[in-house]
């Protein structure tokens, strides 16, 4: 599981927190295992690309599909993070 902490509350879509680029993502249940049997769980997610025209206090919201690398305490790459739900289109009225 993947939480987003967002560094600036100020900006928010649906009344909750937007997610921009500089935020990081704390990840709970990922067991992954470097060779030989040494276990590095992954623990907080680097986002690579955000929106290009669409920004909050000066930094690119995130949007899906979104590139991340998820990484452990010592900042092995385990891979990308499976995205199974996120607001789909916002509007600005």
């Amino acid at each position: 599981m993947l939480n987003i902490v967002a560094a600036s509350p100020r900006v928010q879509v649906s009344g909750m927190p937007a997610a921009v680029l500089t935020d990081q993502g704390l990840v709970a249940g990922c067991a992954f295992t470097v060779p030989p049997s040494k276990p590095q769980p992954c623990v907080t997610t680097r986002w690579m690309v955000g929106a290009t025209r669409v920004m909050a206090n000066g930094q690119p919201l995130l949007i899906n599909p979104c590139v991340a690398i998820c990484q452990s305490a010592e900042q092995i790459p385990g891979g990308p993070p499976i995205i199974t739900g996120s607001q789909t289109r916002v509007f600005a009225t």
